[in-house]
């Protein structure tokens, strides 16, 4: 087989594994599946045909030391990052040994081609999933329904499903972190390309929740800039390209500048529980399978780990037991800081600023990615508000688990416009 696209076959293919999905989480499990050494294996990628249902480009960042098996497809990385406070004043953190990395969707999905180009067992198709199921003498099918009803289209010892569920799962507390971000090419050189701005709160806060603005800049013209809020609702497109107005404007300044490229998202930021495991043969991975951190929204460098330990059984031929892509503790701190932020009780700018203008850049962002130890929690949270966390902690047991609510689309693509 080939990793070029096919079309939906007439025979039905068994076959080791089957993606479902070629965004962030699938192409990264077919990645790390197919990485040179060890046990060969069958790979079936089914990916969505261009529309409604395709991954739509996105840039995705995270940290990690160098170098990284990514490093020569990133847009760009730093040493140092930045926070802007609301009134103005800033924390200039630098990593002596992280990298905080930028890698574009396309860029990416190059790379992984590239790899699976040279795997002789590895196959990509362009099919709509209807249903995916297991069989009953062992392993799954993944089906498509045309014309003629539902058919399967491929068959493997496992599947993996990276499709977005429907619903998002009962929580105590859920938050949307949706954001609109513009390319940017300026006239005059506004940006300093080796100081990203993680977070600046000097936007107009939400009633409930928290705003900043982001900007990673490329070279003194050129920039990723977007409007990103924690609430519970997205904007209107016009609320977003009020907002991202103001920021570029008011804000920083720009000037005149044009538009080169769009991003909108909408990530789930909720303590529920996501099932990684719908039947026998059958695992969610990515989002749909709980790899996004609940307090900060980041999902790739999880994934990565996921797909490192999932690729490392399934090619020796051990049984697969898909790995929490966060621990326990990692996930009762989020909760408590969902909480806090959804109830009001912490003041989400002032929350993030105190902690990076109190805690050591690297050492805080390893807790941000969830290795850190547990007296390192314990140091790190005696730089938060103590009192409105304590009272969240001892409610959070009380608080009711509601029902699921169906995941809010991407926000509509707004009109073409520079500045």
């Amino acid at each position: 087989m080939s990793a070029g696209r096919g079309a939906v076959p007439a025979d039905v293919t068994a076959v080791d594994a089957v993606i479902v999905g070629a965004g962030a989480a699938g192409l990264s499990l077919a990645h790390h599946l197919c990485a040179p050494g060890g046990r060969p294996l069958s790979v079936v990628l089914v990916d969505a045909p261009p529309g409604r249902l395709s991954p739509p480009r996105r840039t995705w960042c995270f940290w990690e030391p160098e170098p990284g098996p990514y490093d020569a497809s990133l847009a760009a990385s730093w040493s140092r990052l930045r926070v802007r406070t609301a009134d103005g004043g800033s924390v200039v953190a630098r990593l002596p040994r992280l990298r905080y990395k930028m890698l574009r969707s396309d860029d990416f999905e190059a790379l992984v081609l590239r790899r699976l180009s040279r795997a002789p067992g590895v196959r990509r198709m362009t099919a709509t999933v209807h249903s995916v199921r297991d069989l009953p003498g062992g392993g799954a099918e993944v089906c498509v329904r045309d014309g003629s009803g539902e058919r399967p289209l491929v068959r493997g010892r496992y599947v993996f499903d990276s499709r977005p569920p429907p619903v998002l799962p009962p929580a105590r507390t859920t938050l949307l972190q949706h954001f609109s971000g513009w390319f940017v090419r300026t006239e005059r050189p506004v940006f300093d390309p080796a100081v990203p701005d993680l977070m600046d709160f000097r936007t107009s806060q939400p009633e409930r929740g928290l705003s900043f603005g982001y900007v990673l800049p490329l070279d003194p013209h050129t920039a990723l800039v977007e409007y990103t809020e924690f609430s519970p609702a997205p904007l209107t497109s016009d609320g977003y390209r009020q907002a991202l107005d103001r920021y570029t404007q008011d804000v920083l300044g720009l000037g005149t500048f044009e538009v080169t490229a769009r991003e909108h998202g909408v990530i789930p930021m909720t303590d529920g529980r996501f099932p990684r495991r719908v039947g026998r043969s059958v695992h969610r991975i990515g989002t749909a399978g709980g790899a996004t951190r609940p307090s900060t929204g980041y999902t790739f460098a999880a994934i990565q780990r996921q797909s490192r330990a999932v690729a490392a059984r399934l090619r020796a031929g051990t049984p697969l037991r898909m790995p929490p892509a966060h621990r326990p503790r990692a996930r009762a701190m989020d909760s408590v800081l969902l909480r806090a932020l959804h109830t009001g009780r912490i003041n989400g700018p002032d929350f993030f600023g105190r902690l990076f203008s109190g805690v050591p850049a690297e050492r805080l962002l390893t807790f941000l990615d969830g290795g850190s130890r547990w007296y390192e929690d314990l140091l790190i949270g005696v730089r938060t508000p103590v009192a409105p966390m304590l009272r969240t902690v001892v409610e959070l047991p009380f608080v009711p688990r509601r029902p699921p609510r169906p995941l809010p689309p991407p926000p509509a693509r707004p009109e073409e416009s520079s500045s």
